[in-house]
């Protein structure tokens, strides 16, 4: 399987679809990707979710163009840009994107997906979206001058997830697989109350939490931890020692992918800061055999423009349940 943020998302409700449906070139750029490594199981970041998940269905089209064909796809409505009438970063102002539940200029902007070869168990879906940031176990919250930031009635109504946190279950030939699907905030772009620090390293955590059966029912091996957690374990912002926490927690493999260079990166940011890291993880149970991992950065002048469909690079395991 794989995992691939696509920064697919646009600026305006429907402007994804108009774009897939007049040739993208950055659409046909991620299906040649996603046709490379031919993944049986795909979780997407950073598209666009209408009604009727019909942006994500052009997008599934441009990829069976290039070979690669999805029969079931899955998404819910994400966090971002789901307005609350409320300052929620404390500029003063309301109604702006970063007032919304997970930053967004319109209800659905970069939101995930799933597609598949197998079905997914829709009965089985578990959807942790909508837990208050307050209601976290262990929750960490902003402070200014010991007050909760920008204000106890914007802590009242904080959603935990940015984007999203969903289990979902596929009926693969060996039996199902529940993807642990999520994407995390930046932990950057705030100020020193550290509000997308904090909320990132929750963020990263409640996988732990579900794992304990402290969130929502814990799922059954065999499962992978599939996403963007947005903070590199070694180098850059954020807090670092949640993620290595997650990363040696004994109820997961942490396979290490690595591109054609042999690092251990997945995105391709601007040098020397923030700079190339590990922000993309597909973290398998500890009961599956993984045979091989990898990120889908080849050498310059493979044929395939990597750096057309986005600054993220897809990572895929092989693995057997």
């Amino acid at each position: 399987m794989a995992t691939f943020h696509v920064e697919m998302g646009r600026k305006g409700p429907g402007l994804m679809l108009r774009d897939i449906l007049k040739g993208d070139a950055q659409a046909r750029a991620v299906a040649q990707v996603v046709a490379e490594v031919g993944p049986d199981v795909l979780v997407l970041q950073g598209v666009d979710y209408d009604h009727g998940l019909r942006g994500l269905g052009a997008l599934r089209d441009v990829m069976a163009a290039e070979g690669v064909a999805y029969d079931h796809m899955f998404a819910l409505r994400p966090n971002t840009g789901m307005a609350t009438g409320m300052d929620l970063n404390g500029d003063g102002r309301t109604g702006g994107p970063a007032d919304a539940q997970g930053f967004g200029y319109f209800a659905g902007q970069r939101g995930m997906a799933v597609l598949s070869r197998w079905p997914v168990v829709r009965d089985g879906v578990q959807d942790f979206s909508a837990m208050l940031w307050r209601d976290f176990p262990g929750a960490e919250m902003p402070l200014v001058e010991g007050a909760p930031f920008p204000s106890q009635t914007a802590w009242e109504v904080q959603r935990l997830s940015s984007v999203g946190h969903w289990v979902v279950p596929v009926e693969t030939p060996e039996g199902v697989l529940s993807l642990l699907v999520f994407h995390a905030t930046p932990p950057v772009f705030d100020g020193p109350e550290d509000r997308n620090g904090l909320r990132n390293a929750d963020e990263v955590r409640l996988w732990q939490r579900v794992l304990d059966g402290e969130v929502g029912a814990a799922p059954e091996p065999p499962f992978v931890i599939a996403g963007v957690g947005n903070v590199d374990p070694e180098r850059g912002e954020g807090r670092r020692e949640v993620m290595r926490g997650l990363l040696q927690d004994a109820r997961l493999q942490n396979p290490g992918p690595r591109g054609a260079d042999g690092r251990l990166v997945t995105v391709d940011w601007p040098e020397p800061t923030p700079g190339d890291l590990r922000v993309s993880y597909l973290l398998p149970s500890a009961g599956v055999t993984v045979v091989a991992s990898g990120v889908y950065w080849p050498h310059s002048g493979s044929g395939v423009d990597v750096a057309a469909a986005s600054r993220h690079r897809l990572v895929w395991v092989d693995f057997e349940m």
